[in-house]
């Protein structure tokens, strides 16, 4: 039916047409035009909504689906229950005896195409039919939206706690709600994850069943398993029990991958560090890797450890760096030390807001979305702003040092220079 988010090449494996009439009346006007469409008119099956609601339960949807309601006490509730099992674009043609504008109106909202009148005339199913036909076709052949590059960008912090499962739920979130974009979020923290608890929300079972049964991803099952956090922002995660390790080989995040990619027009992944070294396969098509860090000595260690990583396994993904928790002088490292021992410049700071963020988890809101003025919010929207500009810009790859980035990275003179006080000859305490 009429979904938010439509999976790419829908209908290469469906049926063009299916309907469930309940009387032969009806029937019989109805086969001879499916034969002139060029359809089977075995699809043409005897019983009303609740034979397809049973049928579509457990078979493919067709790209055009007739159901008929005239056996229904409560079309509404019925026409939801149809959409349960209904895959995204699907066009429903319904057919009754109740003449009433409300119920037209009522159906149309609902995701119905179109409402029409019993008795049946071949004239009116022929012109009904062939304008299915068109709006079926419509996406794929003249959508300007499905022309746009999908952008994937998967979220990495140097350690725990540096916020960056806050940042993933922030961006994404102004993907959909400022710029309005379909935007999916993946939190693959399978058992930590905060990233529906960021949004409210109760992140329900769809990823463990991913896990569990990648042969069962397809776009019905994203439709289905998906948790809507508004009109455009649809978030995946789990909360596994802590009892039960993670068992995978990680095909079913790459098949997540691939589906968003069909039917969303951002991808957002919450992407914790050992999964990263697991499954560095996720990153194979990811456009940008937002290194999220604080200005720490383990932090710079592991953003060094990290960035060459990527270089060597992920080269085709544009790096960003965002300090984060960004206090003036209080960080353990200076900026400009942080950025000579990483040997690149930090991208974006974000400063430290701690009434920010717990204004935030109170409200039961995402970051930037409880926090629409502060500072923080509108660095967050500038790497929002960075990574929808990604299919058009490049960042700058500086030139490589001969020098081991690791050996270049001098622990004792930067706590040294912690110290002001400590005259520079002294040697440090052992």
């Amino acid at each position: 039916m009429n979904a938010p988010w439509k999976p790419g090449g829908a209908g290469g494996n469906r049926d063009p047409f299916s309907a469930f009439i309940c009387d032969e009346a009806a029937l019989d006007v109805l086969r001879p035009v499916v034969i002139e469409m060029g359809w089977q008119p075995e699809k043409c099956n005897k019983g009303g909504l609740r034979n397809a609601v049973q049928s579509l339960s457990v078979s493919a949807s067709p790209n055009i689906l007739m159901v008929d309601l005239s056996e229904s006490g409560d079309p509404l509730n019925d026409i939801n229950a149809l959409a349960e099992v209904c895959e995204p674009g699907t066009v429903v043609i319904a057919i009754g005896q109740v003449n009433d504008v409300r119920l037209y109106r009522d159906l149309v909202v609902s995701g119905i195409h179109d409402y029409l009148l019993k008795p049946l005339s071949a004239g009116q199913l022929r012109d009904a039919l062939n304008q299915a036909q068109a709006v079926f076709a419509a996406p794929r052949a003249s959508d300007p939206e499905a022309a746009k590059r999908h952008i994937s960008t998967a979220i990495v912090g140097t350690r725990g706690g540096v916020g960056a499962s806050t940042l993933a739920t922030s961006l994404s979130w102004l993907f959909s709600a400022d710029h309005n974009l379909s935007t999916a979020l993946l939190d693959l923290d399978v058992h930590f994850g905060t990233g529906a608890l960021a949004l409210d929300l109760e992140p329900g079972r769809g990823l463990t069943d991913a896990i569990d049964n990648p042969s069962r991803i397809d776009g019905l099952f994203i439709e289905r398993a998906m948790i809507r956090a508004n009109d455009n922002l649809a978030i995946l995660s789990a909360e596994a029990p802590i009892s039960a390790p993670l068992m995978t080989d990680g095909s079913a995040f790459v098949q997540l991958e691939e589906e968003f990619r069909q039917a969303f027009e951002m991808t957002t992944i919450d992407l914790p560090r050992n999964m990263l070294i697991n499954f560095p396969h996720l990153l194979a098509e990811v456009n940008v890797v937002v290194l999220t860090t604080e200005m720490t000595l383990a932090s710079a260690r592991d953003t060094i450890r990290i960035l060459s990583w990527l270089k060597t396994n992920a080269a085709h993904a544009q790096s960003l760096v965002v300090a984060n928790k960004v206090q003036s002088g209080v960080g353990e490292i200076s900026k400009a030390d942080f950025e000579a021992s990483i040997e690149r410049k930090i991208d974006f700071a974000v400063p430290y807001d701690a009434k920010a963020a717990a204004n935030a988890a109170k409200l039961g809101q995402v970051f930037v979305d409880a926090n629409r003025s502060s500072k923080a919010t509108n660095v967050i929207r500038q790497i929002a702003e960075r990574i929808m500009g990604a299919s058009d810009e490049e960042i700058a790859i500086e030139e490589p040092v001969k020098k081991s980035l690791l050996g270049n990275f001098d622990l004792k003179s930067l706590l040294a220079k912690k110290d002001k006080k400590a005259p520079a000859v002294e040697e440090p305490a052992e």
